[in-house]
């Protein structure tokens, strides 16, 4: 063997050492309102820390071991869905009539293919039944019992709607009632707005990068406290509270989703990436500190771009979040200081 065959040997071989790993990162929240510090127990500020970091813990597993973002948002949310402490799947809100309807929606960063679903009511963990509309079906949403039936027919675990039951959420339903009747004959919209905060919103969502370079983002919710008429947010619209492009950026929102409808707030967020080449935080404090708080519309976002930068804005007193970007750096907080 000659010196020069051996040289490049050599070579290639300290080129593969000396390459960076391709960055993942993954950022996951459990939504966003008036979190008053004073009025949160140590049990309580532990607990949410803890499902969090399970929640992140969880997700970045998924990435670690090369499998996909889509994979790592569903898995994230699913531990999210399944704890009592946010609003969705247990532990959601009630509706007016004392039920639970839930939404969810999923997408596909390289692809730009989606899932929704909205008003389901005994699909035990809707994101994997959004994912599962996305993957299985023509369409892009699915509403009510054609969402379940379609659920039935893909084998997911089906339960009654007193599995998202809660004793904390019924005393809520029955102070938001309360508050909504003393006004609404005068004007039931008013008697809405007026709501606190904590009635309005909460959602959980992630949005993650993996190895392959492909984004993905994902949303779930229980809706608004004391929703009437079928009402649907934005966590189930696709460019409203959930929207991924490989080209610039995933994002899961949580707030009052009617202003994340009217505003488009997920896909404005990106589109000023992709058009305008801002960072990713100047692009998500613009819309959420500036524009959407400008016209009264609050909560916040997660986001994540192509290099594993995370952005996490919002505009209320806290938004439970964490994450862990593409160099490494670990997030656990409620409100603007770190937890972790």
């Amino acid at each position: 063997m000659t010196l020069k065959p051996v040289l490049a040997a050599l070579a290639l071989c300290s080129a593969s050492v000396l390459a960076e790993p391709a960055p993942i990162a993954l950022a996951i929240h459990g939504g966003a309102g008036t979190i008053d510090p004073a009025k949160m127990s140590a049990d309580t500020r532990a607990a949410v820390q803890a499902k969090l970091d399970e929640a992140l813990t969880s997700g970045y597993a998924v990435l670690k071991r090369g499998d996909s973002a889509l994979d790592a948002v569903e898995a994230a949310v699913r531990v999210l869905e399944d704890s009592p402490l946010f609003n969705a799947g247990v532990g959601a809100v009630y509706t007016w009539d004392e039920g639970h309807e839930l939404d969810a929606s999923i997408m596909d960063g390289a692809t730009l293919e989606a899932g929704a679903v909205a008003g389901v009511r005994t699909v035990k963990n809707p994101i994997t039944l959004a994912r599962h509309v996305m993957t299985d079906s023509p369409h892009v949403m699915l509403a009510g019992a054609g969402a379940e039936a379609f659920a039935a027919e893909q084998g997911l675990p089906q339960v009654a709607n007193s599995h998202f039951d809660t004793e904390s959420r019924l005393r809520s339903l029955k102070d938001a009632k309360a508050k909504i009747e003393a006004q609404e004959a005068v004007n039931h919209k008013a008697a809405v707005e007026r709501l606190d905060t904590p009635f309005k919103m909460g959602t959980v969502g992630a949005v993650a990068l993996d190895q392959g370079g492909n984004l993905a983002a994902a949303t779930s919710t229980g809706g608004m406290t004391a929703k009437r008429w079928g009402r649907i947010g934005d966590s189930p619209v696709i460019g409203a509270g959930t929207y991924a492009d490989n080209e610039s950026c995933a994002v899961s929102a949580t707030g009052h989703g009617e202003y994340f409808i009217r505003y488009n707030v997920a896909a404005d967020i990106c589109a000023r990436v992709k058009y305008q080449g801002v960072t990713l935080e100047a692009a998500s404090n613009t819309v959420i500190m500036e524009r959407l708080k400008g016209v009264g519309g609050t909560g916040g976002v997660i986001t994540v771009d192509p290099q594993g930068r995370v952005a996490m804005p919002f505009n209320t007193g806290g938004m439970y979040r964490a994450s862990i970007d593409g160099q490494g750096n670990k997030v656990i907080a409620i409100w603007q200081e770190a937890l972790e």
